[in-house]
């Protein structure tokens, strides 16, 4: 885990150099000056900020995984996405604060480059942009499907026309393959600008690694063949082994550099959320020992009892809510992590596709969890001998995709991610508006008034523009 120290001192140098008239006339939208090094670690740091965001105006996914549930206002966890911009936060932040930085410090990488660099650094650099934006498009592309993509980072094109999302997957596909191919352990990266692993290539190729395993997975009931080549590619280059190898950024105490869950929970003064009693009611079942972790004894000593999802009438005072760990500013971000790697490789070894045991897998992935939470051995080891929770062959899916998404508890966008590919668990419709769970987020209602025509391809191509519209790996 990296501090993010620097990007406050690089801004802060920034500030430092406009105390004379003649920058009033410098475009401090494109500065001209700005280090691929900054431009890395601005949309790292945009990138988690917004999949880590509970933010009822940025990012609700902790919601629409049904993790959490609201309070007084509930028309976000009845799925009304379009009230206060949902949708076109998640579009917007991540075309333009991570992807287009990326592009950008890609651009300046090819014009100014740094002599005193050796090729494999150089090509490191490179190949780390390279995964970061892999990461960025395929979340771009399982929010909503068709999306603009080859003609998306060309700013004089105002009206890009949008990209087949199976289409986009295969690409991103072969830009992974080849990021992974340019990336040599010991060969330096971004150094401290790298939020992630501090510029250690051997992490990244492990962190590459994971991220085709993702990938693999969400072809597997589109394509079988291309999903088992791939797992055994991912597996075969080095995946996550522990928790260690984890993909997160760690926050700091002080604004504007905490975790955005603090943000939304202490510094607002608000209380909007509670735990919902779709995953309280789950893990109560099943006596899971991570319930003090991820949640509050408000109630009374082992009393959990989550506020029913998408209705009104809960509140701080009659529901459960989430733990001391989440009102922590410096709460670690994280995108991908060790619990989901090994979900992921008990999935392609029930499918056949490597030759391990899925059981072994299973169980290591939720040990995984049950530790980084705070847990023991002891604790995983007795949780797993319950019969609700043991290993089920011939029920693969439902043992790895209740797990799983306990798991992924404080990572909503790939909870419900998970919950779309696997069909498990079972998560009812919004307590109000009675909506099922969408299975993408609706089109940003400015791309109906500002890219109309494509818009109208796009929304035809998909089957409509509706939350019932599954985007192309989402098939069961």
């Amino acid at each position: 885990m990296k501090k993010i120290v620097v990007l406050i001192l690089m801004v802060a140098s920034f500030v430092a150099c406009s105390d004379n008239l003649s920058d009033v006339n410098v475009d401090t939208k494109n500065p001209s000056e700005v280090s691929p090094d900054v431009l890395f670690s601005s949309a790292t740091k945009s990138l988690f900020d917004q999949m880590v965001s509970t933010n009822v105006n940025l990012g609700i996914f902790k919601m629409v995984a049904q993790y959490w549930t609201e309070t007084q206002y509930v028309d976000e966890a009845n799925f009304n996405l379009t009230e206060r911009n949902i949708n076109g936060a998640q579009w917007t932040i991540l075309y333009r604060d991570v992807l287009k930085d990326l592009d950008e410090a890609a651009v300046l990488m090819e014009a100014n480059p740094d002599p005193t660099m050796s090729e494999e650094h150089v090509a490191n650099q490179r190949a780390m942009i390279e995964v970061l934006q892999v990461f960025t498009w395929h979340v771009l592309v399982d929010t909503f499907g068709d999306i603009p993509y080859t003609e998306a980072l060309d700013l004089s094109n105002t009206a890009p026309a949008y990209d087949d999302d199976a289409a986009i997957y295969a690409d991103l596909v072969s830009r992974l393959d080849t990021a992974i191919n340019q990336l040599t352990a010991g060969a330096g990266g971004f150094g401290e600008a790298d939020y992630i692993y501090g510029g250690d290539a051997g992490q990244w190729i492990k962190f590459a690694n994971s991220l085709k395993l993702r990938l693999a997975l969400r072809y597997a009931d589109v394509d079988d063949a291309k999903a088992s080549t791939m797992a055994q590619e991912a597996v075969a280059g080095g995946v996550f082994t522990s928790n260690a190898d984890n993909a997160d950024l760690q926050y700091l105490a002080a604004a504007p550099n905490t975790n955005p869950i603090w943000e939304d929970l202490v510094q607002s003064g608000r209380k909007d959320f509670v735990a919902a009693n779709t995953i309280v009611d789950a893990m109560n079942e099943r006596n899971d020992p991570r319930r003090d972790d991820y949640f509050a004894q408000n109630l009374g000593e082992g009393i959990y009892k989550g506020g029913i999802y998408g209705a009104e009438g809960n509140s701080h005072s009659n529901s459960t809510l989430y733990s001391e760990r989440f009102e922590d500013p410096t709460l670690e971000g994280v995108i991908l992590d060790y619990a989901e790697v090994e979900f992921l490789l008990a999935e392609a070894a029930a499918r056949g596709y490597i030759g391990d045991d899925p059981e072994t897998h299973y169980n290591a992935g939720v040990t995984a969890s049950i530790l980084y939470w705070g847990g023991t051995e002891a604790e995983a080891q007795a949780y797993l001998a319950q019969g609700s929770v043991a290993f089920d062959a011939g029920n693969w899916r439902e043992s790895i995709g209740v797990q799983k998404w306990i798991a992924l508890y404080n990572r909503g966008f790939e909870g419900w991610s998970s919950w779309r590919k696997l069909d498990v668990p079972d998560l009812p419709n919004a307590g109000q508006s009675d909506l099922p769970v969408p299975l993408r987020f609706t089109y940003p209602v400015s791309e109906a008034t500002l890219n109309g025509a494509n818009y109208e391809a796009a929304a035809s191509a998909i089957g409509g523009d509706e939350q019932q519209t599954p985007v192309f790996w989402d098939v069961n």
